[in-house]
């Protein structure tokens, strides 16, 4: 990897979300929850993917970069940039996930100028930061591959090979669109999921989550859902075509493809999530 961008100390709290994903009414949705909240976006990180599912791909890198938030390099980010045939989230061949991807891809990958790849492909691919006295990394998916998978169902060894190549007791990371905070000797991974698509849980909302320090030195993060207009945005979905199944799962809280996600993920399909409060303290 890179040499990561330091940003030094950002105050309390930490707004984090990832996975815009193309859904203009969800960022402007989180946009406001952050100006109600009072966070400037100097203490917002999005862990990349402006670009994906849905139909205003210009529109919301647009509102991203007028937003100012603090911002990593996404898989999809490093395609468009790169004039890639796809998108590169790492789907298998020939799965239903991969073949619906190449829809809205190739549906993004016409609306930019060489002007906005180039500013995605000088995108960082990992902040590094100080947070409430705690070092703090954020990336995409993993350390060792921008586009890799990691679930909270899977073995502390995954997330041990990747914390091993960071140096950072929290690291905010994305890619695969389920919010959770896992905790491997003493360090904290966490995912506040997407707020371009749900969760996989049966519900409309987006997610995204909120890091504050306490009084006692220690670190809380509170993920968060958040309503906002999904009809809108699954409207222009099909009005743009784009109907191979994610303009659905705006609106049924179900994925169009479960063949990406691990067995224990894929048995949560349609159940409530409940991510939890999560504490970093001193002391790990």
């Amino acid at each position: 990897m890179t040499q990561p961008l330091e940003l030094g100390e950002i105050p309390a709290p930490l707004l984090v979300f990832g996975g815009p994903y193309s859904n203009l009414e969800a960022t402007r949705t989180l946009r406001r929850e952050a100006e109600r909240l009072r966070i400037p976006a100097q203490q917002c990180v999005c862990t990349g993917d402006l670009v994906a599912y849905c139909a205003d791909p210009q529109e919301t890198v647009a509102e991203i970069r007028d937003w100012g938030v603090h911002l990593v390099m996404g898989n999809c980010e490093e395609s468009l940039a790169d004039g890639a045939a796809d998108c590169g989230c790492g789907f298998s061949a020939g799965t239903s996930c991969d073949l619906l991807s190449k829809e809205w891809f190739d549906y993004a990958s016409r609306r930019f100028d060489d002007a906005t790849r180039a500013w995605m492909g000088a995108l960082p691919r990992r902040l590094q930061f100080s947070f409430g006295g705690v070092r703090v990394a954020a990336i995409h998916g993993g350390a060792t591959r921008i586009n890799r998978f990691l679930f909270p169902s899977q073995p502390d060894h995954d997330f041990a090979v990747e914390l091993a190549e960071i140096d950072a007791d929290l690291v905010l990371a994305g890619h695969c669109g389920i919010p959770f905070t896992r905790r491997i000797d003493g360090k904290l991974w966490h995912n506040a999921g997407v707020i371009g698509m749900p969760a996989n849980d049966g519900g409309r909302q987006c997610w995204y989550s909120l890091l504050q320090t306490t009084g006692d030195g220690a670190i809380n993060i509170n993920h968060h859902r958040l309503d906002y207009d999904a009809e809108s945005a699954a409207g222009k979905m099909v009005r743009a075509g784009l109907t191979g199944g994610y303009h659905r799962a705006l609106l049924s809280g179900l994925w169009p493809s479960l063949e990406v996600l691990p067995a224990a993920e894929r048995l949560q399909t349609g159940r409530t999530l409940d991510p939890g409060v999560h504490r970093l303290s001193p002391q790990g």
